[in-house]
């Protein structure tokens, strides 16, 4: 079962999200908070695979709870930013917080049961037009007020031909599972791979190699 803890000031968004989760069947929710502070304290002792975290919240917002969460070493799991603004600054720190997914509140039901999934099983959760404003940002190719971020990089050579195939799928916003359909190996190959990946390119997170991937042209 994918241990889920929901946090949202509003009692009646907890209760509509745990009812759909809940009846996925594979899922189960087990806590709930209203604030930041209280989810950074419930996610030690709840131990979730994931969090579903809301941004605007009393006491502390969800941004810094993801980053105190994120960071604490203790604490083993995965945060999907849950918002109902569709704002790139919400996005763009999210993602620097260390949260693996964002989505919006007006996604549907199977949209969210997915996106659970998805961080539970270790992928991050990037639309492909997430990606490229991501990939823009990172680069800094966006708007000028928008800073590039340093990315450290490692020469290509040190990947394998197939470790170079995986980080160029990687790069197109795949998940594991579609990865492993296109080059025909298991999802924990591809996972040993992406893992390997990460580790030569000196990258945080598949987000920071795929921007490596678009920086350097590897795609």
């Amino acid at each position: 079962m994918i241990r889920v803890l929901l946090v949202d000031d509003h009692a009646v968004m907890r209760a509509g999200f745990r009812t759909i989760l809940e009846a996925a069947g594979d899922i189960v929710v087990v806590g709930e908070s209203a604030t930041g502070r209280e989810a950074v304290a419930a996610a030690s002792v709840a131990r979730p695979d994931v969090i579903c975290m809301d941004v605007q919240m009393p006491d502390m917002d969800g941004l810094e709870a993801t980053r105190l969460i994120v960071a604490d070493p203790s604490v083993e799991t995965a945060v999907i930013v849950v918002t109902t603004f569709d704002r790139d600054d919400y996005l763009f720190s999210a993602l620097e917080a260390g949260a693996s997914g964002f989505l919006l509140k007006n996604a549907g039901s199977d949209e969210l049961v997915a996106a659970v999934r998805v961080v539970a099983g270790g992928d991050a959760l990037l639309a492909p037009e997430v990606t490229r404003r991501v990939i823009e940002r990172f680069a800094g190719s966006s708007a000028p007020h928008a800073a590039p971020v340093e990315v450290p990089w490692a020469p290509a050579g040190s990947l394998t031909d197939r470790e170079a195939e995986v980080l160029r799928l990687v790069a197109q916003a795949r998940s594991n599972a579609e990865i492993a359909r296109e080059l025909f190996i298991g999802e924990a190959t591809v996972k040993t791979h992406i893992s390997n990946v990460l580790q030569k390119l000196g990258a945080r997170d598949r987000v920071h190699a795929a921007v490596l991937a678009h920086q350097h042209g590897l795609t």
